[in-house]
């Protein structure tokens, strides 16, 4: 089974104003909606779309927790989430001439409701992929997600991690079976300015070298770039219009470990990762199945070294 592990969901409320946002001023929109937000919401409903079972974990609460799982449920995504007191962060997406994003901090978690999803961890198999990303309330340790991936390794589970900076840099020596910065997450990681491809390989396969098992680095409209033990593959779509930039690294890693989980060819998972991020960021929501087996056919796939 693929776990999805969201700390901090969201209600996603996207507003798309009539004209540019004048700040101090009445503005108003016609078109907007609501989603169930978080980066590992995201994987579990790109997932959905390529007909693999996921359960989502995390932390619920309120009317807007309420909501959550109302729409995950419309949608078959099994869930089993830890309710918390207080509610559920609303994330607002601006979708104007630029695209602004004004994020909560999200609920209060207590000692007790933390305690519970580290034993939801304890029902861990051999068989199973548990998916780390996107950030924590204020009010859990600055190491949970370290705790986390201890305890899916002493049940000999997988793990993905799909966050930035020292949490993704420690996580690496428990061999993750996926990391995937983006171009811009990496450079921070490094504090350096990548220029070129060489460069890029560089630190890509630094990453390998510390224990991830697999490295994705997306890289906007310029694709993105695998790493494995043996090689190293430049894959990218067909040019589209980038609508939404929101979800499409989720969607990402939900392409890559929903086919890797059934096919153990990581080559063929970057395929699906390109076409489900592609067809996300080609989408004003996350992507469809439809719009993902069309992107499909589009990529192409070019191998950059090889060991």
């Amino acid at each position: 089974m693929i776990y999805t592990v969201t700390l901090n969901p969201s209600i996603d409320y996207v507003i798309y104003p009539n004209e540019e946002i004048k700040l101090g001023e009445l503005n108003r929109f016609d078109k907007n909606g609501k989603f169930p937000g978080g980066k590992g919401i995201n994987v579990s409903r790109i997932l959905k779309e390529l007909d693999k079972k996921s359960v989502a974990l995390g932390f619920l609460g309120g009317f807007t927790g309420e909501f959550i799982n109302h729409k995950l449920a419309e949608l078959a995504i099994e869930t089993q989430f830890i309710k918390v007191d207080e509610d559920t962060r609303i994330n607002v997406k601006i979708k104007g001439a630029e695209e602004t994003e004004i994020n909560g901090t999200g609920p209060y978690v207590d000692a007790d409701k933390q305690a519970a999803l580290l034993v939801q961890m304890d029902k861990l198999t051999t068989d199973d992929v548990v998916i780390l990303s996107g950030s924590k309330p204020s009010s859990l340790p600055v190491n949970f997600y370290q705790t986390l991936i201890k305890h899916i390794a002493e049940k000999n589970a997988s793990f993905v991690i799909d966050t930035t900076g020292k949490e993704l840099m420690e996580s690496l020596g428990m061999h993750p079976l996926l990391a995937k910065p983006n171009i811009h997450e990496l450079e921070s990681l490094y504090s350096v300015k990548i220029e070129n491809n060489e460069e890029l390989i560089h630190y890509g396969k630094d990453l390998i070298s510390k224990g991830a098992e697999h490295v994705i680095v997306s890289m906007g409209k310029e694709g993105a770039v695998l790493f494995t033990g043996e090689a190293v593959y430049h894959g990218k779509a067909e040019p589209g219009k980038l609508v939404n930039s929101v979800g499409a690294g989720d969607s990402m890693v939900a392409g890559f470990v929903g086919t890797y989980q059934s096919s153990k060819d990581p080559v063929e998972a970057f395929r699906y990762s390109l076409a489900c991020g592609s067809a996300t960021a080609f989408n004003e929501d996350l992507a469809t199945k439809a719009d993902i087996q069309t992107i499909l056919n589009t990529i192409t796939i070019q191998k950059w070294e090889e060991k």
